[in-house]
């Protein structure tokens, strides 16, 4: 199949799924998370991928998060349509979730938004020494969707309630990501454990992420996520007083400028 926003390549038992949109920090459109969606499910089918990689093209970003631009056009805001999307969003976060194989998610650059939720629900997170992370959603009064408490507790209070962002090393501490790497050395590196984990029999890479996943599905974190997706939606459609703003900025004056205005409701605090 030819994609036209991602990037899709299988070496060595080991499938390369890149979002490539450089330019706009790949930022996820509607059009890319529909490839990718495609391309994880012929890799799960594929008998020769044991391994999935997710990464961004370019030096900048992993991504940016969703495509503001492309959300900005859309005129329905009505709370169906905002479940919609909210469903939508789910179904992309839980493909990696869901893929039977291992999935790993190798950051350089930023990780924002919506493509932080959906790095920390791949098996595994790698990133560089220059990348950094934020839950950026939580600073337009938009609701996220609740997978950080599972991978680090109470400590993902501070991160959601401020939209703070934070560097590799931070994140390491915090358990977000499981090795940093200098930027030259990271697509070297996560190769090679790739390679590694390809190196295991499939059915057993499969049999373990199944008990593993379990493990956390026993405990109810598909529910969180399907509670998270309904509250994202009730957030949307409600609005509040700073997300108004930022939309009334953003139709008179563009996306840059209500991204400044954002930033300075925060930068006497930072």
């Amino acid at each position: 199949m030819t994609y036209q926003h991602i990037l899709y390549a299988v070496d060595d038992r080991v499938a390369t799924i890149t979002f490539n949109r450089p330019k706009q920090h790949n930022a996820l459109s509607v059009p890319l998370v529909e490839e990718f969606i495609l391309a994880i499910a012929a890799a799960d089918k594929d008998p020769d991928v044991r391994v999935i990689v997710v990464t961004g093209a370019g030096d900048k970003a992993f991504s940016a998060g969703y495509d503001m631009k492309e959300s900005s056009e859309n005129k329905d805001h009505s709370l169906a349509a905002n479940r919609a999307r909210t469903a939508w969003d789910l179904r992309f976060v839980l493909s990696v979730w869901d893929c039977s194989k291992p999935v790993i998610a190798m950051i350089d650059g930023y990780c924002f938004a919506g493509a932080f939720e959906f790095a920390m629900c791949c098996d595994s997170r790698y990133c560089s020494d220059v990348s950094s992370f934020a839950c950026l959603e939580a600073r337009f009064a938009s609701a996220v969707t609740p997978i950080m408490p599972w991978l680090i507790g109470q400590r993902a209070r501070a991160l959601v309630y401020t939209g703070d962002k934070i560097g590799a090393d931070e994140a390491l501490r915090l358990g977000l990501v499981d090795k940093v790497f200098a930027k030259a050395d990271l697509q070297a590196e996560v190769m090679k454990i790739a390679k590694r984990m390809s190196r295991v029999a499939l059915d057993y890479l499969k049999l373990n992420k199944r008990a593993i996943n379990n493990t956390f599905e026993a405990m109810g974190l598909r529910q969180s996520l399907l509670y998270g997706a309904e509250l994202a939606a009730t957030m949307l459609t409600q609005g509040s007083p700073e997300g108004d703003r930022f939309n009334e900025i953003r139709q008179k004056d563009g996306l840059a400028a209500a991204l400044k205005w954002r930033d300075e409701q925060f930068s006497p605090f930072e």
